[in-house]
């Protein structure tokens, strides 16, 4: 990992890039998010302070516990002056995030249930299946499309 002084406070893209991991790409599709921000030079070249590398680090810790980026804007937005979050802004935030992150882990655990029947099957019909066709209520009076044929009559 390239080193930056310590008197460097406005990073390049590339060196964003080199020190937190994340593509350039994505450093670009975060700033057009509105989850980081920089300036322009005169040379129209982007510049980060340098604590976007704490704001990446936030953005892509979150990523990987399967936040939304959405949800994650919404976070950074609500923090004072749109600072870079800190140690408690994160236990704030995940302790909030931790009841979406259970029931997303409960679903995947039905999901994960379900896809070994499916397995030994291999029927996927939109008949049975709830996978194919999960929390069918309306399947019980008939196959096809049940609420067209009755607006039509």
């Amino acid at each position: 990992m390239p080193q930056i002084s310590i008197d460097v406070q406005e990073l390049t893209v590339g060196q964003l890039s080199a020190r937190s991991g994340a593509a350039v790409s994505a450093l670009h599709f975060y700033e057009s998010k509105g989850l980081i921000s920089s300036r322009r030079t005169a040379g129209n070249q982007r510049r980060f302070d340098r604590d976007t590398l704490r704001r990446v680090a936030f953005i892509r810790a979150a990523q990987r516990v399967g936040i939304p980026l959405a949800t994650i804007r919404e976070a950074l937005a609500e923090l004072p002056d749109e600072r870079t979050p800190n140690h408690e802004d994160w236990a704030r935030l995940s302790e909030a995030w931790r009841g979406e992150l259970d029931a997303r882990i409960q679903q995947l655990g039905r999901l994960r249930d379900h896809l070994d029947s499916c397995i030994g099957c291999g029927c996927l019909s939109l008949e049975g299946c709830v996978l194919s066709n999960p929390d069918d209520r309306i399947g019980q009076f008939g196959s096809g499309s049940r609420l067209l044929v009755e607006r039509r009559a």
